[in-house]
């Protein structure tokens, strides 16, 4: 029998996800939240809501559940997921933990434990090192991967070229995984050339039944954090799928496993030869598209798997239907190095249904998110703000089809990776499906242009944003029109408007909702613009542009086929020091992203050389190194250890005088 009632230990995308699944069985959900996500979108969707100081306070998650009569908690990924302490007090409170046995979360939760364990099984393994019987300053088989053994996610993961690399990554490593995982062991394996990702969806029930769902292509990587997943694979074979599902399912018995999970291997792309990588005990990110090829919700079968239920289906019973594929939006900047951003959402909107695939049967949009507008996103939590998934006959259906509803995606007000996922989805070696994890690094010129790192905006919507703003009455007083009205003829109003790539002079006269006109290479082309919900059409000549638009203060956004601009207004006299507008060389050092500073290295006075670190910025667990544009003396330096930031702070500033 299932449950009546369900705690949610979780936030943002998976949260609203499990919600969507309780409601359809009819349980009631209860959601968590800490204080700054009280408004947020997985607590406003939820039956109930309980506030607790934060997502990893085991007493105070077990007691909310407690509270509020939940019979069970579905913990989703991340955050206590797979800890098998959380699970162990869920159990001692007499709740029921939905997710794996806590032997199991450890036997897998280690690294260096999995791989002997599922070695003894008969699972091929990477070979490798590990701590404490390894000393991993000695290895000499290059080129390498260093993991943290407590780790997922593909944090502190970091890839060693020759020996002379390796001191400084194992530093790294460790600090990154004491840091995001409280445990700074670390293994090391032989990397594998041109390797693809392939993970197996396993789901076992309480008595003694095992099942493989598939697999899932995760070879679309950036620094080992998956980007877009798909299934099926289009490079396994359906004998060699057979085989390594057959694996997956040997190693989640050798750990007595119960409920879903994924079974992670490294194939080699020329030999097809795999590896058991590791194994995630809880309900993956991608998760949706092996829902979409199977027929089945996860969510609802782990649920059923924790109340005691039996598998309703054998292996024999798993079909495979179609092609699924999913893509990441995150809240980063690719033509920033895809440092977080952040900011509040001004205008989202997110895809429906795209219509006919192929043969006429209906393709297939969904969208797994936790973003809502008015909503804030901050630098607090994993950048990752939704999913969009698409599924169709073929898999050329499937990835034409997701790349529409990007485009049919829209987040105003703070900078998303979506142009990024756009052109990864239209890549000629993504559509043909030779993937391997280098993939994406080898082809990211190509991803993010000169002209997009540069932060170029195009000509057509800087006009359209000097329409906006002209059509835009600066107070009540009707002679504070921008119409540039004079006896006789219009004046031209410049508008100055700044991005990151510098400030821009666009001119414009008359009425834009009526008759204007507009300076295009020096020559005067007519121009209008109409508004409507969230939107602006703008004709220029005889070409008319839609495009999503919301304002801030003196910034306007604009939005076209999943891509955004930002264009602020810039007046005249302005001491250009609005952040980001400071020139190069100026020795003003600022924060790349918001976060914390995790380490200063320099003091005030002290002569740095360019390219020096000086402060270690920290955000969602990824750390990046900032240093000093240019030689000179540390003239100031305002920020301390422990102290947050937003992005464009400043850091330090470097002058080239002495002091």
């Amino acid at each position: 029998m299932l449950f009546d009632r369900v705690l949610i230990a979780n936030r943002g995308e998976i949260a609203v996800r499990i919600a969507r699944t309780l409601r359809r069985l009819g349980i009631t959900s209860v959601a968590v939240h800490t204080p700054s996500d009280a408004g947020a979108r997985h607590v406003l969707e939820a039956d109930l809501a309980l506030q607790v100081p934060n997502y990893l306070d085991i007493e105070a998650i077990v007691g909310a559940a407690l509270e509020s009569g939940a019979q069970a908690v579905h913990p989703g990924y991340g955050f206590l997921a797979e800890n098998a302490a959380f699970a162990r007090r869920c159990a001692e409170a007499g709740l029921v933990f939905a997710g794996p046995p806590a032997a199991a979360i450890e036997a897998m939760g280690d690294k260096i434990r999995a791989k002997a364990t599922v070695s003894a099984a008969g699972v091929p393994v990477v070979p490798g090192g590990a701590e404490p019987d390894d000393a991993l300053e000695s290895w000499r088989d290059f080129p390498a991967l260093i993991k943290p053994s407590a780790g997922g996610g593909g944090k502190g993961m970091v890839l060693v070229r020759s020996a002379a690399e390796l001191p400084d990554a194992l530093e790294s490593a460790r600090r990154t995984a004491r840091a995001a995982f409280g445990d700074a062991t670390l293994l090391i394996e032989r990397y594998v050339q041109s390797p693809r990702h392939i993970e197996i969806q396993v789901l076992a029930d309480a008595h003694g039944h095992v099942v493989h769902l598939g697999e899932r292509e995760c070879s679309l990587q950036r620094r080992h954090q998956k980007i877009v997943e798909e299934a099926p694979s289009p490079f396994l074979s359906p004998g060699t799928r057979a085989r390594m599902g057959a694996a997956a399912v040997e190693a989640a018995r050798a750990v007595g496993y119960v409920g879903a999970g994924t079974v992670e291997f490294i194939v080699d792309g020329s030999s097809g030869s795999y590896h058991f990588m590791e194994m995630n005990t809880r309900l993956q990110v991608e998760h949706p598209v092996t829902e979409l090829v199977t027929g089945l919700d996860l969510v609802e079968q782990q649920l059923r798997v924790a109340a005691g239920e039996r598998l309703a289906f054998g292996q024999d019973d798993v079909r495979l239907d179609g092609h699924a594929v999913e893509a990441r939006l995150y809240a980063e900047d690719p033509a920033r190095g895809f440092l977080p951003t952040g900011g509040r959402v001004l205008l989202l909107r997110e895809p429906g249904e795209p219509g006919p695939a192929a043969g006429g049967r209906a393709a297939v949009v969904r969208v797994d998110s936790g973003l809502a507008e008015g909503g804030v996103v901050g630098s607090e939590f994993d950048p990752m703000l939704a999913k969009v998934v698409a599924w169709a006959p073929d898999r050329d259906s499937a990835f034409r089809t997701l790349d529409r509803a990007l485009a049919r995606t829209a987040v105003l007000g703070l900078v998303t990776n979506l142009p990024f996922l756009r052109a990864l989805v239209a890549h000629p070696a993504v559509r043909a499906g030779e993937l391997d994890t280098g993939l994406v690094e080898r082809v990211l010129p190509e991803l993010v242009p000169p002209a997009a790192a540069a932060g170029e905006v195009p000509g057509e919507v800087l006009a359209a944003a000097a329409l906006a703003f002209h059509a835009q009455p600066q107070g009540d007083d009707p002679w504070e029109v921008t119409d540039g009205w004079r006896m006789g003829r219009p004046a031209w109003t410049t508008w100055r408007l700044e991005s990151r790539d510098g400030v821009h002079a666009v001119q414009v006269r008359g009425l834009p909702e009526t008759s204007a006109e507009i300076l295009v290479d020096g020559e005067s082309v007519p121009a209008r613009i109409r508004r409507g919900d969230g939107e602006l059409s703008v004709t220029i000549g005889a070409r008319t542009v839609r495009y999503l638009h919301a304002r801030h203060g003196d910034t306007l956004w604009l939005g076209r086929d999943g891509a955004a601009w930002a264009l602020t207004r810039h007046l005249i006299g302005d001491p250009g020091d609005r952040p980001g507008a400071a020139a190069q060389g100026d020795g003003v050092v600022r924060s790349p992203m918001p976060g914390t500073v995790l380490l200063v290295k320099a003091q005030a006075g002290e002569r740095v050389s360019e390219g020096q670190p000086l402060v270690i910025v920290e955000a969602m667990k990824m750390e990046h190194t900032v240093t000093a544009p240019c030689d000179g003396l540390v003239a100031e330096l305002p920020v301390q250890a422990g102290q947050p930031v937003d992005m464009d702070a400043v850091l330090a500033v470097i002058s080239s005088e002495e002091l």
